[in-house]
């Protein structure tokens, strides 16, 4: 067609104004290409974050308890037992050992579980044990650990803690890249079935829009998508 309409400018106009005519119609065709390819981007990136509901604002367990993991660092006291009294790292396959107990499960427990399976190994040996467990050193289950992936500006799992929130989360990362699309984030909450939650990062550490802040969950995944622009 566009060479149809050539051959008619061509035989009808002289060939300066066959070319002025030409050079406008480009003009119009590469605009019309540009507005028709940011409305579907537009479109696109507004779908994208109207996908997820927001994020509920509140999300911590009131009955939760932390539970010991993989790098933990753990102070274990055996009253009137100093010998057996000692600080040890859980190892990667969630034991410990400690004098009299060998390869202990730790992973999983509370301190409070892991002190009486430690009583309950040293009775074969000791009257009536006492032994307090105190966790020193957090990183907890890996189920458990807080992802954040994307454009923040040090991706990384952190240790999850009771009221934790996603304003608490972005100051451990250090915030986003200046590629982030901060409002167009969301939270994958893994005790949920992997629901995922749409969050506004850029509003909360940029505008400082505390409306925007939110509890986090055990295992929360929070995704930082590039911004298209």
């Amino acid at each position: 067609m566009i060479k149809a309409f050539s051959q008619i400018l061509g035989r009808n106009m002289g060939l300066a104004r066959f070319t002025r005519a030409a050079r406008a119609m480009s003009r119009v065709t590469s605009r019309m290409t540009l507005l028709t390819g940011a409305v579907v981007v537009t479109g696109l990136v507004a779908a994208g974050c109207a996908s997820y509901p927001p994020a509920p604002t509140l999300a911590a367990d009131a009955d939760y308890n932390y539970l010991i993991g993989g790098g933990d660092v753990v102070n274990v006291v055996v009253w009137r037992n100093p010998e057996l009294s000692l600080s040890v790292t859980v190892r990667p396959d969630g034991r410990i050992s400690v004098p009299l107990v060998e390869d202990l499960v730790a992973q999983g427990k509370d301190a409070t579980t892991l002190a009486r399976d430690i009583e309950k190994e040293l009775m074969k040996f000791i009257r009536e044990p006492v032994v307090t467990v105190i966790v020193d050193r957090f990183v907890g289950p890996y189920a458990e650990q807080i992802r954040v992936v994307g454009e923040a500006s040090k991706p990384q799992a952190l240790p999850y803690k009771q009221k934790m929130t996603l304003l608490d989360v972005m100051i451990e990362v250090g915030g986003v890249t200046e590629f982030a699309d901060g409002n167009g984030a969301s939270i994958l909450r893994t005790s949920e079935g992997n629901k995922q939650y749409s969050v506004r990062i850029n509003d909360l550490i940029k505008k400082g829009d505390v409306s925007a802040n939110v509890e986090v969950r055990p295992g929360d995944v929070v995704i930082i998508p590039q911004s298209w622009f």
